[in-house]
């Protein structure tokens, strides 16, 4: 009997990577914070020799056609230059971090993300596929960082 999960490309990828967050959350579990989890992966990627990016600043600009730079979105990791990885050290997952990610999948053009929550008891993760209408989750200003040289000047 065939599985419910839909199967892509990306499948052999997506699980080495949860492969590595089950082999730290296992190795730690619950309750460090979300960088600590970080840097566990860093290692358990290179040691799988999983190609990856961390924290890679990616552009990001107005909807509108001028295409003005209004800051960046710093995905934990970009994962064989295909899958973005969003990681979260929280009690659950909800709708905001959903959207996090698609707004990930908007910037970057990867085709999948997976969102890995190692704050429960056992590991929570989730496989993210970019929307039909991908280009109106380019822009969400929550999950923007903007440093100061973008800010406007105050009067």
């Amino acid at each position: 009997m065939k599985g419910t999960a839909a199967q892509t490309p990306y499948d052999e990828l997506t699980y080495r990577v949860i492969g590595c967050a089950m082999a730290v959350h296992r190795d730690r579990g619950p309750g460090y914070r979300e960088d600590t989890y970080q840097r566990d992966l860093e290692v358990h990627f290179s040691e799988c020799g999983l190609a990856y990016q961390s924290q890679v600043l990616v552009e990001v600009y107005d909807s509108v056609p001028s295409g003005v730079l209004v800051g960046y979105y710093v995905p934990d990791f970009i994962v064989g230059e295909q899958v973005v990885v969003e990681i979260k050290a929280l009690h659950g997952l909800d709708n905001t971090h959903l959207a996090q990610a698609i707004g990930y999948l908007a910037v970057t053009g990867c085709p999948i993300a997976l969102l890995i929550n190692f704050g429960t008891r056992s590991l929570q993760w989730r496989r993210v596929f970019p929307p039909k209408k991908i280009t109106e989750h380019r822009v969400n200003r929550q999950w923007l960082f903007v440093p100061d040289s973008l800010r406007p000047e105050a009067p």
